[in-house]
């Protein structure tokens, strides 16, 4: 006979789902390895960003690796940048994606079923169980991170993805959101974990869904994917963010991705709460929902990816890479306008308004494309920067080598002149300083501008 909830003899012996809830809460904390990965969360990293920043080698090719030096908020970014790819992903596949998974290897559903007397609430309780612990661990991240890199460099100002400077409390507000962004796409994983642990029972492979579907989001992201498509996926969330450190800052491609990550965490939730419910728990060898469940949980996550993808492409016209060179000239130009201000401050010259530079920046690539409109993302673009300085009779030059990639990061290389942009150090009253102009970050905003 299965477990409904219209079998349900009174409605006084029903277990609450609070009750329940703090139940499953007290088993996956009382698991050995979700307490270590929950030290972990809250220890790691910022150990990790205090002896990064004591080292004299930084991690320049990740964002916010250059600064870790200058400003103590650099160091949740790049914590930020790991977790995205690798971190969070993990920590959803041991949480989510085995929170259904442990009853059937420990063949426990039908005292479960006993005592709590509703696949409903059952279903509630650790489905909220598991997004409870997964926030603690998201938070022991964001803190671990920024208290590491506040004791070890210091409450400084952070320089944004085009070169502007965020004063403390914009930097600490700007980098508590960007962590709040990437908590959507870590519950859609968590959410598509519960669908995997649903579906396929003690199957080990249930327990690796959330990281090889973010794998392969990852790897989506590296192709040259329309602007529509790669919006779509829910894990761009944790590439958007950059957009909150841009003035003014690019938030259409952020609320994109959240709102998508969103609709990924109801359809997945909802996907697994239906199976789960046609479970049929009398069976001494139940596991898992077989074949055609397999099919039932994958087709609605398809249809949404259609469905966002063709809502995305009729909203705005963003078929192609959205990477063309005016939107890589306008970028590299902001950004150089900004960080020659900050080596302006740096050697003690006459300050200069970004006005009075008039930065304009000329680029091009190396691949034999017509030199009237080259696009889309590759490592052979190169700018020649020029700006004007009040009293000069002549404009200054500079060179840069430019490796642009399919999510709009663009990264630049400094190839001279020489007391520019061609060496790692400037010369300053006070000493020898990192070169701000000597390579830097920018960000391309891939769907139009409005």
């Amino acid at each position: 006979m299965e477990a409904e909830d219209a079998e349900e003899p009174q409605a006084e012996e029903r277990v609450p789902v609070t009750r329940a809830y703090r139940f499953e809460v007290v088993k996956l904390v009382a698991q050995w390895r979700i307490r270590l990965l929950l030290l972990a969360c809250w220890t790691v990293p910022g150990l990790f960003v205090a002896a990064v920043a004591q080292q004299g080698t930084l991690p320049s090719d990740t964002l916010f690796g250059r600064w870790m030096h200058a400003t103590g908020w650099a160091g949740p970014l790049v914590v930020l940048g790991f977790s995205g790819s690798w971190a969070l992903p993990l920590l959803t596949s041991v949480v989510a994606g085995d929170v259904f998974a442990v009853e059937d290897r420990l063949g426990t559903w039908r005292h479960l079923l006993v005592a709590v007397r509703s696949t409903r609430r059952i279903f509630v309780a650790k489905a909220l169980a598991s997004v409870t612990v997964i926030v603690l661990m998201v938070a022991g991240l964001t803190v671990s991170g920024a208290v590491g890199g506040l004791a070890a460099v210091g409450d400084r100002p952070l320089v944004g993805v085009d070169g502007h400077q965020l004063a403390s409390a914009d930097a600490a507000g700007a980098v508590l959101l960007a962590w709040l962004c990437a908590l959507a796409p870590t519950l859609a994983l968590a959410a598509i974990g519960l669908l995997g642990s649903v579906v396929l029972g003690r199957s080990p492979m249930g327990l690796l869904v959330p990281a090889l579907t973010a794998v392969a989001m990852q790897l989506a992201q590296m192709l040259p994917l329309p602007v529509a498509l790669r919006l779509a996926l829910p894990g761009y969330a944790f590439v958007a963010w950059n957009g909150l450190f841009t003035d003014p800052a690019q938030l259409g491609e952020l609320l994109v991705s959240v709102g998508v990550s969103l609709a990924w965490v109801v359809v997945a939730t909802v996907s697994a709460y239906l199976l789960f419910r046609r479970r049929d728990f009398t069976g001494g060898s139940d596991d898992g929902l077989g074949r055609r469940a397999v099919a039932l949980g994958v087709l609605p996550l398809a249809a949404l990816l259609a469905l966002t993808f063709g809502a995305v492409a009729a909203a705005t016209p963003s078929t192609g890479s959205g990477i063309t060179r005016a939107k890589v000239q306008r970028s590299v130009a902001t950004v150089f306008a900004h960080l020659y201000r900050l080596q302006t401050d740096q050697l003690h010259r006459p300050a200069v308004t970004e006005a009075q530079l008039r930065v304009s920046a000329a680029c091009a690539r190396g691949d034999g494309q017509s030199a009237e409109d080259p696009v889309g993302a590759g490592n052979d673009w190169h700018c020649v920067v020029t700006w004007h300085l009040p009293g000069a009779a002549a404009p200054g030059t500079a060179v840069y080598q430019l490796t642009v990639a399919p999510n709009g990061r663009l990264e630049a290389d400094g190839d001279g002149p020489k007391d520019v942009n061609g060496y790692f150090l400037v010369r300053t009253p006070t000493g020898d300083a990192p070169n701000p102009l000597w390579q830097f970050d920018g960000n391309v905003e891939l769907l139009p501008s409005p």
